[in-house]
């Protein structure tokens, strides 16, 4: 009679990959499609120039309108308006000129919010409709904002996939490291040349916006390197499903963080896409400005994966010192 060496690894039933891979499938469309289509304006910072009581009245008007979808600030004059706008402290500004009232949008900062305030404008005064000025507009070969908004998947995927190739071709810990900055670095300079020069969706400094992209390239593979150097696969997996599933979706570069659903707009932001995203275009349309916040978030997630390769380093160094005590001494 023989009897085999090993016995067959056991397979889970059918019913039950089923059962998780619908769950899986689920799980994507929520992650994807709850975002988009509870989209609205959510206390979107708005500045408002003119007479105080004028000023009331269109704050009244607005949140009949759409309650609770903006952040109304009362502003000396259009002068004061345009500042705000430009320094990221809102996304758009009602003149209220008895002559000529005037909507101002910033494209670049937010499109789905300027064509909001565009539409909106019309209604404010049926018979002496506000002119419409977009402050910061979008480049010229790129109107829509389409090619950047559609970069923030490629920006997440870099990371992941840069993060997964290591871990399975490169053994050495340090060696991934490097690898990880290294490919940050020319995926960041790759990414922003086809994004500017071919695609023409940025403007501004290409080293500058390279440098944002590199940044959170860099964040989220070291975050994932860290995560499977401690806790394997299940690491990498579950680091990868956050940065995918809730990074991407909540990033706000296909709308703006003010219109996802109270308070995972804000999450957005504090994971690396969707710091990303608001540095990028802070860095590219407004000269910097309101970049100093996502910047120091994805500075602290490239720390937090630095930290976390250390520890799996030590971890590796005790684990290969233990068994060297453990070796057997032969005389």
């Amino acid at each position: 009679m023989t009897t085999e060496a090993h016995a067959a690894p056991r397979r889970p039933p059918l019913l039950a990959v089923i059962t998780l891979l619908t769950g899986l499938l689920t799980v994507l469309l929520i992650a994807f499609a709850w975002p988009a289509s509870r989209s609205e304006p959510r206390d979107v910072p708005l500045a408002v120039a003119g007479p105080a009581p004028a000023v009331a009245q269109v704050e009244a008007g607005l949140e009949q309108a759409m309650p609770g979808g903006f952040d109304v600030t009362a502003v000396p004059d259009r002068a004061a308006a345009v500042r705000r706008i430009q320094d990221r402290d809102a996304y758009g500004a009602i003149v209220l000129d008895e002559a000529q009232p005037e909507m101002l949008t910033a494209s670049a900062g937010a499109p789905a919010v300027a064509q909001i305030l565009t539409q909106m404008s019309a209604r404010l005064s049926p018979q002496n409709p506000p002119k419409v000025t977009d402050i910061v507009p979008l480049p010229k070969d790129d109107p829509r904002g389409a090619g950047l908004a559609a970069g923030a998947l490629p920006l997440v995927l870099g990371g992941i996939i840069a993060a997964g190739a290591l871990t399975q071709l490169v053994r050495s810990g340090v060696r991934r490291m490097l690898g990880a900055v290294t490919f940050a670095i020319t995926g960041g300079l790759a990414l922003a040349a086809v994004l500017q020069y071919w695609l023409g969706s940025l403007e501004g400094s290409y080293l500058g916006n390279a440098g944002v992209i590199a940044m959170s390239i860099a964040a989220i593979s070291l975050t994932l390197l860290g995560l499977e150097w401690l806790l394997g696969t299940a690491g990498l997996a579950l680091g990868g499903a956050v940065m995918m599933l809730l990074g991407n979706p909540l990033s706000g570069m296909t709308s703006a963080p003010e219109m996802l659903p109270t308070g995972w707009g804000a999450l957005g932001q504090l994971l690396p896409p969707g710091a990303a995203g608001t540095a990028l275009r802070s860095v590219s349309f407004f000269d910097g400005a309101g970049a100093t916040r996502p910047l120091v978030v994805l500075t602290c997630w490239l720390l937090a994966g630095v930290m976390l390769c250390s520890l799996g380093a030590m971890r590796s160094q005790r684990t290969v010192q233990t068994r060297h005590d453990a070796k057997p001494v032969t005389v």
